[in-house]
């Protein structure tokens, strides 16, 4: 389960493969990667992190590497 901003994802982290990436809507998108970096240290999971817009909202997008 991942929780951002209030709201819950939830992530199939086992099929979370290299390669793949989706994104999260939010309005704080620098405090939402710092919340986020922990949980991908703990998963072993290395991954990207960009600032996006995507159809005019704001958000992160996350890719697996």
């Amino acid at each position: 389960m991942l929780k951002v901003e209030g709201v819950e994802y939830r992530v199939n982290w086992r099929k979370f493969r290299p390669g793949a990436s989706f994104f999260i809507p939010c309005l704080k998108p620098k405090r939402t990667r710092r919340q986020l970096k922990p949980l991908f240290r703990r998963l072993g999971v290395e991954v990207i992190v960009r600032r996006v817009i995507e159809n005019g909202i704001q958000g992160l997008r996350i890719c697996r590497v």
